[in-house]
């Protein structure tokens, strides 16, 4: 259509339009060409003709649609999380081929496969949001590159050279998205005596981000202890020295447990053999009387399991489900694992679907295992929205940066 000026509107603003051009009895091209010259006039009464006295934050479900990238994208947890509160994702990365199985079938979307080479083309587009489950790894900060022998560093790349983090900081500092969130395992903030953090978090400053980081755990919102460290950055040439983010309370109501998710009828390929059932339990025995905390666990279905790793496949000891006194516990089953980290129903349909299966069991435990879960990303990402919103305001009207 050649007159088409918008698109890709997000659900509570497509739902707005429709309810609001019945309201007002008229077709939905009048309403919004109403809404559009009323914007253009000068003198028509605005929010934005003032800086509101305080920030209205929290007032309100706001909708400020936006586009993210998402790096390090395993299957797409950060993604969902970002799309429930009304994103767009304009590009995605990563290279695990498995994953990207996964990420093709959910999304449709072929994401670019390795981040490392991406300074070296134009393929990112602009975008609001910078979002990554980047991985940690060890930071090389001393005895590795000449300037180090000569007694000099220079900003962020002398501290982090060598690691995944500094092709993250590098795209960061070419495209200057106005937000970051950013999701790593727990112990990040304690990492190599704290000094990754500090290196992770002093970089971040250094490229002009106000930067909040909290350790959250989903057992809140999927049956699961699952704690890992959320980061949020705000660029400070757009919203300032101090953005009013808070990360986001507890959900009220009942948590969730893990009979919630559990299937009805399981095949007995999940159970576990007398000899590996014997070997787990020799194993956690042997560790209890050294007074360790090692071995597997039998979950309580009334209950949240313990976090869900990337070995799960191996012999699913963490999370065991028991059946009865005459019948050895069992594994979790894919679908179960994906219920877990609070992946939707259609999206596991998609994966798991029989004989066209996108991907093995053991390649779902390791995905499932390596995710972000959805829900806890959207309650942050939530507040990013309220952020954006707060930010329109106080620029009077002004969109972040394009």
């Amino acid at each position: 259509m050649a007159n088409l000026l918008i698109r890709d509107i997000p659900d509570p603003v497509r739902a707005r339009i429709r309810r609001e051009h019945r309201r007002k009895m008229v077709s939905q091209n009048t309403y919004l060409v109403s809404l559009l010259s009323e914007a253009m006039d000068d003198n028509h009464p605005t929010l934005f003709q003032e800086t509101p006295a305080a920030p209205r934050i929290n007032s309100g479900p706001q909708i400020v649609p936006f586009s993210f990238i998402d790096l390090f994208a395993g299957i797409g947890g950060l993604r969902l999380g970002l799309e429930a509160v009304g994103g767009r994702c304009a590009f995605s990365c990563e290279r695990d081929p498995f994953a990207l199985k996964t990420y093709q079938a959910w999304y449709g979307d072929n994401a670019e496969g390795d981040v490392t080479e991406l300074l070296d083309n134009n393929k990112i587009p602009r975008h609001d949001v910078l979002a990554a489950g980047f991985p940690c790894q060890p930071f090389s900060i001393a005895g590795v590159s000449k300037k180090n022998s000569l007694g000099r560093e220079h900003g962020f790349r002398d501290r982090t050279q060598g690691t995944l983090f500094f092709h993250l900081a590098s795209i960061i500092e070419k495209h200057r998205p106005p937000v970051l969130l950013l999701e790593n395992v727990k112990n990040l903030r304690s990492h190599n005596k704290g000094d990754t953090w500090r290196t992770i978090s002093e970089t971040l400053d250094q490229l002009g981000y106000t930067v909040f980081d909290q350790v959250i755990d989903a057992a809140d919102y999927v049956p699961q202890h699952r704690e890992r460290v959320l980061i949020t950055g705000f660029d400070r040439s757009v919203f300032g020295d101090a953005p009013p983010f808070r990360f986001p309370d507890p959900p009220n109501g009942e948590p969730p447990r893990l009979s919630d998710i559990l299937e009805d009828d399981v095949s007995d390929k999940y159970t576990l053999t007398d000899k590996l059932w014997q070997y787990l339990q020799d194993y956690a025995e042997r560790h209890r009387r050294k007074g360790n905390g090692f071995g597997c666990s039998v979950a309580d279905p009334d209950g949240i399991t313990r976090t869900l790793s990337a070995r799960y496949y191996k012999d699913g000891s963490e999370i065991l489900i028991p059946q009865g006194k005459t019948k050895n516990p069992r594994r979790l089953t894919p679908r179960e694992a994906g219920r877990l980290m609070g992946f939707p129903e259609h999206l596991l349909d998609r994966m798991l679907n029989g004989e066209r299966q996108v991907v093995s069991d053991t390649q779902a435990y390791r995905q499932f295992g390596n995710a972000v879960v959805p829900a806890v990303v959207e309650a942050v990402a939530k507040q990013i929205v309220e952020v954006m919103h707060w930010q329109l305001l106080r620029r009077n009207g002004c969109l972040l940066k394009r």
